[in-house]
């Protein structure tokens, strides 16, 4: 029997309603980034240089963070703020080493004398994209370089724009990152992908960037390896009668004044709840230093939907798969174990998604607009890639020659007859 939820659109209620859609508000940026790639595929450094000074406003001559900047940046942290990044890395770690350690490698004997197995080997060479963004995000390179770092990566490339805090350098320096350069946007990921005079090319892409760095990810996606193609920010709360409108409008605009584009939302049964989490968030906005992003974010993208039942607010929720999922509900782990579509789960009103954003130790680069459908976010297997082997004796000849003998010749490959045959005719003979 099928555990996919039916959604009935009949049973759902919009209290309020986004006024615009988030994936058709995604501007097609295609043609220019295309032209950034080719660019840095023929002129290298001098190319990527050329698009710092169109697009940041600054011309480098040297792209890299040197090793004497890095630790003067590491040096003019304010000391509260070096001891809770290093209180988020230490979390982010241990959380690694955790997954680390539940990824087992096999080797088995499925046949007599037939024997599989495969290995769990850390990527060679990583970029990890930093955003820059209005504020420095210190979480940011915490969450792409350190699962790097405990999965064993070789070499670990960060990248962020030329006109970041330098903090967000000291971030990068102290999450483990082998080599920092001044570099954002498309040309950024361009560089790391097709290596130029100073930056090298990485084998895998990751972390979260504007429309600009997305699609530089999905064009170059191909030879090497990206994390996911993330769009705006998500945050969607289910809550029954026992939910708090205050504190779920909180975390709401919590998320929102990330991005005008945010998408937040609260799916519930209760009608009472849905209408003053409005009021609230309204209320809110009034004393919110950030205001002005949060309530573009909430007007444009927010919703409120009032389900028929539990049962329907489980399915809006699943089609949705939202990026941050919080469970507000009088038993809050009985309903996260019927939840499978979701970047992150945050179960009872005390896990709050800035937690996760900041430093309790889970990653915060998520699968956004629907992606939770079919993929989770980053994490230490994100650096990992898994290759089986397998090796024989001639017992294991002897049992899986003839069949692949007689499959090959009943496709018409006399090549694969051949190669399947001869060892076993050798030993034969």
């Amino acid at each position: 029997m099928s555990r996919i939820k039916k959604l009935n659109e009949a049973a759902l209620h919009f209290i309020k309603s986004p006024e615009r859609n988030a994936q058709s508000d995604s501007t097609s940026v295609e043609s220019l980034v295309a032209d950034i790639i080719q660019s840095v595929r023929e002129r290298g450094d001098e190319a990527v240089r050329d698009f710092s000074e169109k697009f940041d406003k600054i011309r480098l001559d040297t792209f890299e963070v040197s090793m004497e900047d890095r630790e003067q940046a590491v040096a003019r942290l304010d000391p509260q703020t070096r001891a809770d990044t290093q209180f988020a890395i230490d979390n982010v770690s241990a959380f690694a080493k955790a997954q680390l350690g539940s990824l087992s490698e096999i080797n088995v004997e499925i046949l007599p004398g037939v024997h599989m197995g495969h290995r769990n080997i850390p990527l060679d060479r990583v970029g990890c994209y930093v955003p820059g963004g209005r504020y420095p995000l210190l979480s940011a390179p915490i969450m792409t370089i350190v699962p790097a770092k405990i999965a064993g990566v070789g070499e670990i490339i960060a990248c962020l724009p030329p006109n970041a805090h330098e903090a967000m350098i000291a971030g990068c320096h102290l999450s483990g990152a082998d080599r920092i350069f001044r570099i954002g946007g498309a040309q950024a990921i361009a560089a790391m992908a097709l290596g130029t005079e100073s930056v090298p090319a990485v084998n895998k892409i990751v972390g979260p960037g504007n429309a600009f760095v997305n699609e530089a990810k999905r064009q170059v996606f191909g030879p090497l390896g990206i994390d996911q193609l993330a769009g705006p920010s998500e945050i969607f709360v289910l809550a029954d009668h026992t939910g708090n409108a205050g504190l779920i409008a909180t975390d709401l605009l919590g998320q929102a004044e990330h991005d005008v584009r945010t998408r937040v939302g609260l799916i519930t049964t209760d009608k009472t709840l849905a209408e003053a989490v409005v009021s609230e968030v309204d209320r809110q906005l009034q004393t919110l230093s950030t205001a002005e992003t949060a309530a573009q974010a909430w007007r444009d993208y927010g919703e409120v939907v009032l389900c028929d039942s539990e049962a329907d607010m489980l399915a809006y929720s699943e089609d949705v798969a939202a990026e941050h999922l919080q469970v507000h509900t009088a038993d809050p782990h009985a309903t996260a174990k019927q939840l499978n579509n979701y970047g992150s789960l945050f179960i009872g009103e005390l896990a709050s998604v800035v937690y996760s954003d900041k430093c309790s130790g889970t990653n915060h680069t998520l699968p956004t607009m629907g992606a939770g459908k079919y993929t989770g976010g980053l994490w230490v297997g994100t650096y990992i890639k898994t290759a089986t082997h397998q090796w024989l004796t001639e017992e294991g000849v002897k049992q899986v020659a003839p069949p692949a003998t007689r499959q090959s010749n009943s496709e018409g490959l006399e090549g694969h007859r051949r190669a399947a045959q001869i060892r076993l005719d050798r030993m034969n003979s």
